[in-house]
């Protein structure tokens, strides 16, 4: 197979790798970068535990080639905390129980920073509408839709409270 080079954002970090013709991105950021924080789930784009944010949008990285994020800006959940401070989101998960075997948290994490991204006072609807692509076998999603509106209560649709 042909390597290619390929250079992006990285949390905020410029990266350059050489991925395989065909790669997708989450193996490219999970062996290529060694940010495994995008989980690799059903592998065909129907669990949402991959979902990374591309230029601020959330996309599924099993699905998405890596070629296709030539100098694109990519934010996965490695980067979400500030050193030992939390995401108010990430913070919001934990106070609320909001994980319980935490597989699916990463893609939860990244499809509810979107919403509070482009809406920091989302309503419950607006919050389910936007984990609805996101599995959860565990919680039952009433502590997931919970906490996202106590991030959004608390001013989590900015950085850092």
């Amino acid at each position: 197979m042909t390597r290619k080079p390929l250079q992006f954002q990285l949390n905020g970090s410029g990266k350059a790798i050489f991925v395989e013709e065909g790669q997708n991105l989450l193996e490219a950021l999970r062996r290529g970068v060694g940010d495994l924080s995008p989980k690799y789930g059903c592998g065909q784009g129907t669990c949402g535990t991959c979902t990374v944010l591309i230029d601020g949008e959330p996309h599924l990285s099993c699905l998405t080639l890596a070629e296709a994020v030539e100098n694109r800006a990519i934010e996965t959940t490695a980067g979400l905390a500030m050193g030992p401070q939390l995401h108010p989101l990430q913070q919001a998960f934990m106070d609320g129980f909001a994980a319980q075997c935490g597989y699916c948290t990463p893609g939860m994490l990244m499809a509810a920073k979107a919403l509070l991204d482009r809406n920091p006072s989302p309503t419950r609807e607006e919050v389910v509408e936007a984990i609805s692509g996101n599995i959860c076998r565990c919680t039952g999603y009433e502590p997931i839709i919970a906490a996202i509106l106590a991030a959004a209560a608390s001013g989590g649709g900015r950085r850092y409270a």
